[in-house]
């Protein structure tokens, strides 16, 4: 097998299918039907058709953008792909404006017409009332019906105008690294995913060459940024006419969740930072070093002795993460087979590939996809099992309506991390030598860094950000000095050169739909962690129940989805707590091994 790119074909044959254009008409059809009844809304056959006929546009119009953001993902600068994400935008526009009128309704309307609305054959329109009770939520909040029109119709070349911006900017990139004398020209995400891997000689100049590239462009990176920021500021200081709406409020409603919680969980982690800064100084340990780099934090662990880092084939990764998911559920194996055999995994590296990973599905079939670049290395294996352990969790609500499988961030995570617990004890188990002991706990001290330390400076940055953003906006060099501060709050000794442009090479930031694209991932390791602590508890129950959590996800909030499988508070500290707790006795394992002669 070789490294494989998508069969993209269950959803459409390519970019010039007939029958992209033939679903778009569709959609238009249904935008139509909404106008034409939309004085009937009150009616309850008429809000129910209307539903019927959003999720049936909306069904299409999600599967037509993954198809094109599939074909832009590979290729960067696609031009008929972008241009096809463009008229799905300004159509996803259109649709949001007219089925405002009938959500203004839903959210205003008395208890009981929400009961009849609800009784429904159909799952697409009995399925509802988890998102409608969420949106009842925000009616404080809400706008008038033109206002909430006005503000959807501008957002496509407005708001996302900048997200498209720095996906085009970093995907056309071209960085020129020097290596011994001679100049090797690669694309940004072929040069930051050299920080992954085990050539450790070319890491130092891959992020200095990541880095001038940020510097060269850093006005853009800081226009898009403060264009993002003060485009949330405003509709949020529109939107608060009853009650103050906070910077964070948008944020903890997606990932459904309140307040107390993220306080709770950012507080305990920063009570703990020293078990994600022993786990850095432990690196740079085996780095030879006193400290981490900025450009060494990601890097495969370094050989032992004369031993060299391991490189996995694409094949072999495949049958490693098999075996480890068969020991939890067969079914959970067959799963990948299914994945691979399909076509639905695009690894193959290429010069326009954007950088990053992620899964994806086709709303039409429930057709999962993932979507990484592949080197090979150790880290290249997890993040290939945490995508599928995305894809797994879409895999197992596909039998459900669509409007009950649109789980959170936060809750998203659960899936992914718990895939990659799954092969870092596999994997563990097969050590034989403490070397290989080393290598494989040395993933768990690469995660704790990445999601107890490299997060919470993501969160703490983009938050001390907002709040400096609503005086003025910030410049370049002010939004290095507030990354350099935050980095070296949190990392501390374990590395005192800070990342300055981080938040411009930093994609999370740019993405103009959310806000905050940080914290959930804290969230989901140690809610992952909690649920991973159940696997030998339950034994040949765990993975029937494990299965029933992924598929509340979609349709609860997470604090109810934690105390219904778990048992447990969130907005208590113990929780939190209990998990990294877990994390620090594998790291603290990594230690006394490292420590022992060989």
């Amino acid at each position: 097998m070789t490294t494989p790119s998508w069969d993209l074909s269950i959803a459409y044959r390519d970019l010039d299918d007939a029958k992209i254009e033939q679903d778009i008409e569709l959609i238009q059809q249904c935008i139509e039907l909404l106008y034409l009844h939309v004085e009937k809304r009150h009616i309850i056959l008429a809000m129910q058709n209307a539903i019927q006929t959003s999720e049936a546009a909306g069904t299409l119009l999600s599967t037509i953008n993954t198809f094109a953001n599939c074909h832009a993902s590979v290729d960067a600068t696609h031009t008929e792909a972008k241009a096809l994400l463009g008229r799905v935008a300004k159509l996803n526009s259109e649709m949001s404006q007219a089925f405002s009128p009938y959500e203004d309704t839903l959210i205003h309307a008395e208890p009981e017409f929400i009961d009849a609305v609800l009784e429904h054959e159909s799952a697409d329109v009995a399925g509802q009332r988890f998102a409608i009770e969420s949106s009842r939520k925000l009616s404080s909040s809400r706008l008038s019906v033109a206002e909430e029109q006005l503000l959807a119709a501008m957002k496509v070349d407005g708001r996302d105008a900048w997200g498209r911006l720095y996906d085009n900017l970093t995907g056309s990139l071209k960085l020129s690294l020097k290596l011994d004398g001679e100049e090797e020209v690669l694309g940004f995400s072929q040069a930051a995913s050299l920080l992954y891997g085990s050539e450790f000689d070319k890491q130092e100049p891959a992020w200095r060459a990541v880095q001038g590239a940020m510097k060269t462009h850093q006005e853009s990176f800081a226009s898009i940024l403060n264009a993002l920021a003060g485009w949330r500021l405003t509709e949020n200081k529109k939107r608060s006419k009853i009650a103050d709406v906070h910077f964070l409020d948008p944020s903890l409603h997606g990932s459904r969740i309140v307040p107390e919680t993220l306080d709770t969980m950012m507080s305990v982690a920063k009570a703990n930072r020293e078990v994600g800064q022993k786990a850095g100084l432990l690196m740079a340990k085996v780095h030879g070093l006193d400290e981490l780099k900025p450009w060494n934090q990601l890097a495969a662990m370094p050989p032992l002795g004369d031993a060299e880092s391991k490189v996995y084939l694409f094949d072999e990764a495949i049958e490693v993460i098999k075996t480890a998911f068969a020991e939890v559920n067969p079914e959970m194996a067959d799963f990948v087979a299914l994945m691979v055999e399909n076509g639905w995994i695009d690894a193959a590296p290429s010069a326009n590939k954007r950088l990053g990973a992620y899964c994806t599905k086709f709303a039409a079939t429930r057709t999962p996809l993932v979507f990484m670049t592949w080197s090979g290395s150790r880290s290249d294996l997890m993040t290939l099992a945490h995508e599928l352990g995305h894809a797994f969790h879409n895999w197992v609500m596909k039998d459900m309506p669509l409007c009950k499988t649109r789980y959170p961030m936060t809750l998203a995570e659960t899936a992914s991390i718990f895939a990659e617990n799954i092969v870092r004890d596999y994997l563990l188990k097969q050590a034989k030598t403490r070397n290989e002991k080393l290598e494989m706990l040395w993933e768990e001290l690469s995660t704790a860094l990445v999601l107890m330390i490299n997060t919470p400076v993501r969160f703490e940055f983009e938050k001390a950000f907002y709040e400096q953003r609503e005086k003025g906006e910030l410049t370049a060099q002010q939004l290095c000095d507030l990354m350099e501060s935050t980095w070296k709050e949190w990392y501390g000794d374990a590395m005192t050169e800070a990342d300055p442009y981080f938040w411009a090479s930093k994609l999370h930031f740019s993405i103009s739909q959310v806000s905050f694209y940080n914290y959930p991932y804290l969230f989901g390791y140690l809610f992952s962690k909690g649920v991973y602590a159940q696997r030998d508890a339950k034994g040949e129950q765990f993975y029937s129940d494990y299965v029933s959590l992924l598929r509340d996800t979609g349709s609860m909030m997470a604090e109810e989805v934690v105390q219904k499988h778990l048992g447990m508070d969130l907005t208590k500290a113990d929780f939190w707590q209990q998990s990294i707790d877990m994390v620090k006795v594998q790291i603290d394992e990594f230690e006394r091994l490292l420590d022992q002669e060989d």
